[in-house]
């Protein structure tokens, strides 16, 4: 089993910036992809990013790449989603997430942390 903590959300004025960090524990973090996905009020859970379990590889939903940049440490067994020129539609609850394969497809992910509120003002 393998247990996620997000951290670092908050409220931000648009054109803002945020770093959301996700802690992993009771598994193997290397071996695993990680994901970040996001659900507003009233929407779905989306795809946010995803980074391969070595790092080499990321890919971005359109509408934030150029804006947040997804990383790892896997010494620390810890995903990062740094978040530039944040925009009010940004405005979510952030989940990271773990799978074993690298996918942007959310019922591949195996575990999820209990998400952080971001809230991005105009």
């Amino acid at each position: 089993q393998v247990q996620l903590v997000e951290s670092g959300g908050g409220l931000v004025q648009a054109g803002g910036s945020l770093r959301l960090s996700c802690a992993a524990s009771g598994g193997t973090f290397s071996s695993y992809a990680m994901g970040w996905f996001r659900q507003a009020p009233g929407k779905e859970r989306e795809f946010v990013a995803y980074i391969s379990s070595s790092g080499v590889r990321t890919y971005y939903t359109d509408s934030v790449r150029g804006r947040f940049t997804i990383s790892r440490d896997n010494a620390k067994n810890t995903v990062y989603l740094q978040m530039n020129s944040l925009k009010p539609e940004d405005t979510a609850f952030y989940y990271c997430a773990a799978s074993r394969v690298t996918t942007r497809e959310r019922g591949l992910y195996d575990y999820w942390g209990q998400g952080t509120q971001v809230t991005v003002s105009s």
